[in-house]
Parts: structure tokens; sequence; C-alpha cells
């Protein structure tokens, strides 16, 4: 009897020790799987995998898909589905790249500074508009959103093609191609400098909700473990950044720049890439999107809908309304994931976003957010989205074949699924 009352005692206390430490196991158990993952692929690559050089492509690849997964986890919080992401992306890609090397370049000259904020100003809104217009016909005409988005699909897919004439666009506007990755980085004293801020925010960060946890009288982790997150978070920051710093610009690319400047590149002089613009983009659309879910009226009516839409309607939420907001921001993310996709690959072609709807559901799903709503987070599908590529980079490199690649990435949202019905069954969130 003794025993049972001690180890039921015992058992108590660990769940105690568990929850005051707040730990998230499932996000913990993917970052596990990752790294495991990881260590994989650098065996089977022969130590080329976890390079500098791999570390920031996958990272630069990653971004239009994380870009739109962090839209996708409100669209399915709010029990949607948004199947025509990767087609909204090429029609907004189709336009902007139309706009910067049809249209603008005989209006206000070739090379001229208008052309690029134009150009982002038309394919933001027109994925804004879009967008908005698919929320109305799920919102207001109560048509179910996987009909919506599957139209969506064929149509915005096929407009991109007789919008270029089935040609693929080439760009050659500097400023346009500064947010594909290689071309526009921000070298090793801005990274430094950017990874600083970040780490102090981070740090600001945690120490204000311990304060804010403290003066509601809620439990908070033990000093030691505070400390211990804000070091791996520091860590983690600083450790990417250093990565990022320590790839070498190729000596050609060096040479060409000297000689586009007139100038006669000196022996021995060595540049890095350090953090791009377009990883900078998506770690600002990440933290935006996260304080909007969890700081804002948006958010917080957003989760409430995907909770229970009965009882968010009931309580004086417009839910039509919101769901034209979701969609219209998910256009807007989607039209952004289309500048950087197109900069990335240096042109507009009729495959792009292609099959990109699929990769963003998958990492949103991945990263926790579940299919029946009102749960889900930015930083699990940011997380997802990285698993995602660095599969599909990993598989490449070691030779597996493109289809059998689809056959891993499919079979891999199956379990993960299957893995988060079991999580939530375990504890206790789902019946």
């Amino acid at each position: 009897m003794n025993n049972a009352g001690s180890t039921a005692q015992q058992s108590g206390q660990r769940r105690s020790f568990a929850d005051t430490l707040e730990l998230d196991k499932r996000l913990f158990g993917m970052l596990i799987a990752f790294a495991i993952l990881c260590g994989v692929f650098h065996l089977a690559t022969h130590g080329t995998f976890l390079t500098p050089r791999n570390i920031f492509n996958i990272s630069v690849q990653t971004v239009s898909v994380g870009i739109m997964a962090t839209g996708m986890v409100f669209v399915i919080v709010a029990r949607h589905i948004d199947l025509s992401v990767g087609s909204m992306l090429a029609i907004c890609s189709a336009v902007m790249a139309i706009l910067q090397t049809r249209f603008l370049p005989p209006m206000v000259g070739l090379g001229s500074p208008i052309i690029l904020p134009v150009t982002i100003v038309a394919g933001l809104l027109l994925g804004t508009c879009v967008g908005a217009l698919t929320g109305y016909m799920v919102g207001y005409q109560r048509i179910p959103s996987f009909i919506v988005t599957l139209g969506g699909l064929l149509i915005y897919r096929n407009l991109a093609w007789y919008a270029t004439n089935g040609q693929s666009v080439a760009l050659t506007d500097p400023n346009v191609l500064m947010f594909g990755g290689s071309e526009g980085v921000l070298g090793p004293t801005v990274s430094w400098l950017i990874g600083a801020v970040a780490s102090v925010l981070a740090v600001v960060a945690v120490l204000n909700s311990r304060r804010a946890k403290q003066r509601h009288g809620f439990m908070v982790k033990p000093a030691w473990a505070e400390g211990t997150l804000i070091a791996l978070i520091v860590g983690a920051i600083m450790g990417f950044i250093t990565i990022l710093n320590s790839y070498e610009i190729p000596a050609q690319k060096l040479k060409r720049l000297f000689e586009a400047r007139g100038e006669t590149m000196p022996e021995g002089y060595v540049a890095y890439h350090g953090l791009p613009i377009s990883v900078l983009i998506l770690i600002v659309v990440a933290v935006i999107m996260t304080l909007v879910a969890q700081k804002t009226r948006l958010g917080r009516y957003i989760f409430a809908t995907g909770g229970n839409p009965d009882a968010a309607e009931l309580s004086g939420i417009n839910t039509r309304y919101l769901t034209v907001k979701i969609f219209a921001l998910m256009g807007f993310l989607c039209a952004l994931a289309g500048l950087i996709a197109q900069a990335r690959l240096q042109s507009h072609g009729n495959d792009i976003g292609t099959l990109d709807e699929l990769k963003v559901i998958a990492a949103t799903v991945i990263g926790g957010t579940a299919l029946s709503g009102g749960i889900g987070t930015i930083y699990g599908a940011l997380l997802g989205a990285l698993v995602m590529q660095s599969l599909q980079s990993g598989m490449a490199m070691v030779g597996v074949d493109t289809p059998f690649q689809n056959i891993v990435v499919g079979a891999v949202l199956i379990v993960a699924v299957w893995i988060d019905i079991i999580y939530r069954k375990s504890t206790g969130a789902l019946k």
C-alpha cells in the first residue's frame, strides 16, 4: 500500500515537474526527429548535407513554402482548406513578371527604381483581392472551401499560362533578384547585428512572459530552466548566423561583381554570404503572424471560431467577414511567396508553384495544426516546412528518384497525422 502510494506520489511529482517546465512534447519530438534526419543524411552524403553551403540552400528553398504555411495555419485552424495556394502564387508571379519586364520598362525606363515597388504592390494587391474573393465565396455564399479552392487551383494556374502565352519570363532587374537568396545577402556584419538584436528581443520576450505570469499568480519555470531555455534560443540564433556567415561567395561571382563596377578583384580577396534577405523576410513574417495569433483580436477570433464555430457566432463574432480576412491574408502571403520564388529562380516559368499547395498543407499538418480546427502554431508550421525541404533535399543528394521522393513525402504526411491523432488521444484533446 505504501509502495503504491509512493509510486503515485512520484508519478504526480513527475507530471508536476513536466507541467512546471511547460514542455511541448510534440514539438520536442519533432526536433529530435529532425536532428536524426539531418544526421542520417549527413552520413549518407559523406559529410556534405550539413555544410554551410547546403544549409544556406535549404534555408532559401524553404522560404516560399514557409511563408504560405504561416497563412495556412490560420486557414486550417478556422476549419477551412486552401488548395489553390500554388496556383495563386503562379498567377501573382506571372503578373509581377510581366509588369517588370514588358510594361514598366518602356514607361519608366529599364532599371528604374520605380519598377520594384510598383511590381510588389501590384502583386500583393492581386493576391489579397483574389484571396478575399475566395473568402467571400466561402464565408458569405457558403460554398465549401475545398470546392472553391479546388476550382481556383485550375483557374489561376491556367490564367497564369494565358498571361504569359505559355512562355517563361526571364527576370533581369537586380532589385527584384535581391529577394531570391544568393543574389541578395546582408553580409557578415549586418547578419551579426541582426542576430544580436534577435537574441536580445528573444531574451526580453522570455523574461517579460515570466514576469507577466508572476504578476497574475501563475506557475513559472524554475530559474535554471528559464536560463536553459534562453541559452538554447540564443544559441540557435547565433549558431544559424555563424553558419551562414561561414559560407564563402564563389570567387568567380566576386570577380564578376568587381568587373561590373570597373574594378579588379584583389588577390586572395574573400567574402561571405551572411543572412539572405528572403530568409529575413520569412523570419519577420513568422514573428508578425505569431503576434497576430497570440496578441490580437483577429487571432483570438480565428482560434475561437476554429474551436467552436457555432459558439463563436453566438458570441458576436462575424465569422463570415472573418473568413474573408483569413483568405485575403492567405492571398497576400501567396503573392509575397511568388515574388521570392521567381527571384530565386530568376524567372517565371509555367511550373512555378506546382504542387506547392500539397507542400504547404503537409508542412502545416506536420507542424501540429489539427485538421479538425482550433489548434495550430506558426513555429510548428515553419518547422514542418523545414523538415519537408530537408527531406527532399537530402533524398535528392543521395540520388533518390523524384517519384520515390513524392512517395516518401506522402508517407511522412500520413504518419505525421496518425502520430498527431495518437498524441491528442493520449492527452485527452481528442476522443
